[in-house]
């Protein structure tokens, strides 16, 4: 059980890929105090407290700011906006939240993406396979930053936003910002292929 809350022990990660990185160890209280060091010790890392840390990151889009938000480093109040989103998960699907985390993790997990590479002077763009380790990253990120773009000067409050992104990356569906970036990624390294 995390927070004597949700169960993880029925829940199934289907892509293999994955299945390594994505850790939903059973604790009452998800917190690693920033001991991971190591290299590839991020995959240690419960699931869910990397969500929560990408929340209090204050809204980098690239170089530019484009959203300051007000949880920087709050790790209780971040904690509390994944804990709210899921409970509104599981009321609206009737399903297991943690198994439809990972479920949008998985359909939102870019396969390929592009990187340049110089060659004679000239820049290149290049198809690239993206690691697993990556792929988790860059899912979880985008699952945050649609639910910021939902609820960022609107009536939407962020626990919500985080609950319809993630619902919608679980069903796939192009409504999602996770979906969409991961389609637009997977297209630009087909055309640099």
């Amino acid at each position: 059980m995390i927070f004597d809350l949700f169960s993880t022990s029925d829940v199934k990660i289907r892509d293999p890929g994955l299945k390594r990185y994505i850790n939903l160890d059973e604790k009452i209280m998800v917190k690693s105090y920033g001991r991971n060091r190591e290299r590839f010790e991020k995959s240690k890392t419960h699931v869910l407290e990397r969500l929560a840390n990408l929340l209090a990151v204050p809204g980098h889009r690239g170089k530019k700011h484009k959203i300051i938000t007000r949880s920087t480093g709050k790790y209780t109040k971040c904690m509390k906006i994944v804990i709210k989103a899921l409970k509104l998960i599981q009321e609206k699907t009737k399903e297991n939240p943690i198994q439809v985390l990972v479920r949008a993790i998985e359909c939102a997990a870019p396969r390929d993406e592009v990187t340049t590479i110089e060659y004679g002077g000239a820049r290149y763009p290049q198809a690239v396979d993206c690691s697993p380790l990556r792929r988790l990253n860059l899912a979880l990120r985008h699952l945050v930053h649609g639910a910021y773009d939902k609820s960022w000067n609107k009536k939407t409050k962020i626990h919500e936003a985080l609950a319809e992104e993630i619902i919608l990356a679980s069903q796939n569906k192009p409504e999602s910002y996770a979906i969409r970036k991961k389609t637009e990624m997977e297209k630009q390294a087909d055309a640099a292929r």
